[in-house]
């Protein structure tokens, strides 16, 4: 029986994931799934838009700041190419 071998997920893939939910992500609820500190967080984020990855940052009802991401650098060199 063969086994198929999955690469692990990284903690940045899996912030990754919760960002591009279309709802986003609490900064509570990165800190959770990651198990890091929220400057850790916040760094993490800084570093996604030096990378080119567009965020933004909705404010949700209960005093939650809710962060997305709206463009990746794939989608950022398409439209310069166009």
């Amino acid at each position: 029986m063969p086994t198929t071998k999955s690469k692990p997920q990284t903690k940045s893939a899996t912030v990754i994931a919760l960002l591009t939910r279309a709802k986003g992500a609490t900064l509570s609820e990165m800190c959770r799934a990651t198990k890091w500190q929220t400057h850790s967080v916040r760094a993490f984020l800084t570093g996604l838009r030096k990378k080119d990855f567009v965020l933004t940052r909705e404010q949700c009802g209960d005093d939650a700041t809710a962060y997305r991401i709206t463009q990746t650098p794939d989608q950022k060199a398409r439209q310069v190419v166009s």
